[in-house]
């Protein structure tokens, strides 16, 4: 599409210039665009793995409670877990990857996660406690490559959106409005150059 612009040696000046910077942003957009998109897989196969990771973990967590739970009391199993110690925290920061802020969680247990008699609970209580505390930081990168692999496929769509506009409106109206005003100063440049000459040929005669 034509922009509307008055067809001058000026105007051809800046639409160049500005023709230069859309290629420029359009290549360096796009290389953006490709190399978000490797990070997006990779991601997500890391993902898919850590995932098989934790729902394998917490299978054999369920197993050992549900073992637990049939040698033990409803109350006795209530009061041993019922007052835990431990105080665990994710600790929240965050990494740059291609201009798109994501989060990287840490795991953090301060104190003892078994609190209770010995006495009136199963061996196994002990084993079952442990394996659901260690399962915590698996699920917290989880949740970190969920949440980033979210935000990258929001600025692939963002990026892609950009690049097509450069690509299929910016760039090819400007290319046609560089070749316009061009042909409209060559026409100018011959009906000068037309009237030149009938002026000598009236001033020889």
């Amino acid at each position: 599409m034509l922009m509307k612009i008055n067809p001058n040696r000026m105007e051809l000046l800046k639409i160049k210039k500005r023709l230069i910077v859309a290629k420029r942003g359009h290549k360096l957009l796009k290389d953006k665009r490709d190399a978000l998109i490797q990070e997006f897989i990779h991601l997500a196969k890391e993902s898919k793995i850590v995932r098989e990771e934790l729902e394998e973990k917490l299978e054999k967590c369920y197993q050992v409670f549900a073992n637990v739970s049939s040698q033990m009391s409803k109350i006795s199993l209530e009061e041993a877990l019922m007052f835990p110690k431990a105080n665990t925290e994710a600790i929240t920061s965050y990494k740059n990857i291609m201009s798109v802020k994501v989060p990287h969680y840490k795991y953090k247990c301060e104190g003892k996660y078994h609190t209770y008699s010995m006495v009136d609970t199963n061996a196994g209580i002990d084993k079952s406690v442990q394996n659901f505390y260690k399962v915590l930081p698996i699920m917290l990168r989880v949740a970190e490559l969920d949440k980033t692999i979210n935000l990258l496929a929001d600025e692939i769509e963002k990026t892609r959106r950009r690049v097509n506009a450069l690509e299929y409106i910016l760039i090819p109206d400007l290319e046609e409005t560089i070749k316009f005003i061009t042909m409209k100063l060559d026409e100018m440049a011959r009906s000068t150059n037309s009237a030149i000459m009938r002026i000598k040929e009236i001033i020889r005669s």
